[in-house]
């Protein structure tokens, strides 16, 4: 992984919790889409998959073209993905792109908050 990403994930039985920090560039967003696929070829997998990007400084191109792909194999294998912690610029690009009503199934509400991870 390089320094300019980290990504920590929390799982229990249905939801896995994506806390990603730092910048999503066309360097770091392969290690984002790997995390991602390998989570999703779990066996089970989760219902769920929250990605928290509040501590993203900045996504490019690359990282919202990681999202939608992870989000295409998601929906392929019934799995929601949610996007969580969305403020300031990040939000601004998802909202003006409109990648986040993608992930977005049941109002604006998800976009900030997914079920937690006990």
């Amino acid at each position: 992984m390089t320094n300019s990403l980290q990504i920590n994930v929390e799982n229990d039985k249905s939801v896995a919790l994506m806390v990603v920090r730092g910048r999503i560039d066309i360097n770091s967003s392969p290690d984002l889409r790997d995390q991602l696929l390998a989570l999703l070829k779990r066996q089970p997998p989760p219902i769920t998959i929250a990605i928290d990007l509040a501590a993203v400084a900045y996504m490019d191109t690359s990282g919202i073209a990681t999202l939608v792909e992870a989000l295409k194999f998601a929906r392929m294998s019934n799995v929601r993905m949610r996007l969580r912690g969305l403020q300031g610029r990040l939000l601004h690009l998802l909202e003006s792109t409109g990648i986040g009503s993608l992930f977005d199934a049941s109002g604006t509400a998800t976009l900030s908050s997914a079920p937690e991870v006990s």
